[in-house]
């Protein structure tokens, strides 16, 4: 299930912070992703292959214990990057444009190297450190001015005092994106010897660094080096060259098990977010291969043939009859069809398969309660429940509950479920006004009110309404 939601600004506050830990094929990316606050796609197939991807990664950094989350953006172009030390993001254009496992999973490798080096922390030392020596150097300027326009000259001395001012920022300037370059090239030698060290190949990280640095060398060209905040492209792809080369796994190649499901989540992510000629150009009626079936499956039901997209997706249960995603497919064929009782059936296999993942529990309870029928009630509110517990940020979870508590009658809870929603949606003003409500409903010192107050009491997230 292909969920696009709107991603909490309290990790999108990236600044020059983040920007800085952008993956270097992209650096100016971060900053775009900051001034339009894009949603994130969820999606249960897409985000269990990228934690198998880490979790050997994390493994060997010493973060396995962090739980380390991996956060797709809806955003088309190649771009990786760390924000707040606990995600790694990932554009879905990188597992798109990525062909192998192997490529993305060198991408994941460089992020781990700045986690795992603490440059997000120690960037901060930096930027506050840089900080001060800017309030000094202004106080410097101002004071060189000042002395230049008591003294009754508007030129000698007031130009010193602004050339005090403006040297010693691009003194510091420099020196910031000095550091950054180092903090890419660490996370670049890091990044190897994670790979090296759970017996993967390298190549698909220089593979990608290097297609991409063919690709802007001649927008570096003329670029003063000690002015970018990362490395040189070629000096960069050089120095990642001969340390990849020198892995014992460089030749090593993908397990042709993963290439598959690599290739599957890269069709339904072309499925799901490309205009069906494209889909149909990338996999045309010729190609028979799974993921090929997989998008066309897909794009057929997203675009109103539902008849022939159940066809289809029967085709592939035939072909991998355990396979959840499958399942889910066409549960939520079906559910968005306007069938919602025969979603039920193939939603509680692809639950049962899928070792009761949140996000297809909550397309179950969706199921259960858009059937209208209340004999479904007690379960949808026991799924959902259950499904909010283990993943709670996705909006649709507590939407659906606060629908089936509230055709239960318990409008207490259904006001509290509302109110959560329109939080994590990032609407203050709606969940504060139905956490009150909520509130009203509630015994004082109940678990129900204390949560209702709570959100009343809370400060908007950063970038919220709140008004």
């Amino acid at each position: 299930m292909l969920l696009r939601l709107a991603l909490r600004k309290k990790t999108l506050k990236l600044t020059a912070l983040a920007t800085a830990i952008a993956l270097a094929v992209a650096p100016t990316m971060a900053l775009a992703q900051q001034n339009k606050g894009p949603p994130i796609l969820r999606d249960t197939e897409a985000e269990q292959l990228l934690r198998d991807y880490t979790r050997p990664i994390l493994r060997a950094a010493g973060l396995e214990k962090q739980n380390i989350q991996m956060v797709i953006i809806n955003d088309s172009s190649f771009n990786a990057f760390v924000a707040d030390g606990r995600r790694i993001f990932v554009n879905y254009g990188a597992i798109l444009q990525s062909e192998t496992p192997n490529q993305i999973i060198g991408v994941l490798a460089h992020e781990t190297g700045h986690l795992a080096g603490g440059h997000l922390a120690k960037l901060r030392e930096q930027l506050a450190h840089a900080q001060t020596q800017m309030i000094i150097a202004m106080l410097l300027g101002a004071g060189a001015m000042v002395a230049g326009v008591r003294g009754g000259s508007n030129n000698g001395l007031a130009n010193a005092g602004a050339a005090a001012v403006s040297a010693p920022q691009e003194v510091i300037r420099r020196t910031l994106l000095s550091y950054q370059r180092q903090q890419e090239e660490n996370a670049d030698r890091a990044g190897v010897k994670f790979l090296s060290a759970t017996g993967q190949s390298a190549k698909g990280m220089y593979d990608t660094f290097k297609r991409f640095t063919d690709e802007s060398l001649f927008a570096a060209r003329g670029a003063d080096p000690y002015l970018m905040s990362h490395p040189m492209p070629a000096d960069r792809v050089a120095a990642l060259a001969e340390i990849a080369r020198s892995s014992s796994y460089w030749d090593k190649k993908d397990d042709p098990a993963l290439q598959l499901r690599h290739d599957m989540v890269r069709a339904k992510i072309s499925a799901f977010m490309e205009r069906p000629e494209t889909v149909y150009r990338r996999y045309p009626a010729s190609n028979s291969s799974l993921p090929a079936r997989y998008a066309r499956a897909i794009s057929t039901y997203l675009h109103g043939d539902l008849r022939s997209a159940l066809a289809q997706i029967d085709g592939l249960i035939q072909a991998q009859p355990n396979n959840a995603y499958f399942y889910e497919l066409r549960g939520q064929a079906l559910l968005e069809g306007g069938r919602p009782a025969e979603a039920i059936a193939p939603l509680r296999r692809a639950v049962q398969l899928s070792g009761n993942a949140p996000l297809i529990e909550m397309l179950l309870g969706q199921a259960l309660v858009a059937t209208n029928n209340n004999a479904y009630t007690d379960e949808a509110i026991s799924i959902l429940r259950a499904a909010v517990a283990r993943e709670g940020e996705a909006p649709i979870g507590y939407t659906q509950l606060a629908m089936a508590y509230g055709r239960r009658g318990d409008y207490a809870q259904a006001d509290l479920a509302s109110a959560q929603a329109a939080y994590l949606r990032g609407d203050s003003k709606t969940a504060r006004e139905l956490a009150s409500r909520a509130k009203t409903r509630f015994p004082i010192g109940t678990p129900g009110w204390v949560k209702a107050d709570d959100i009343v009491s809370a400060r908007p997230l950063p970038g919220q309404k709140n008004n």
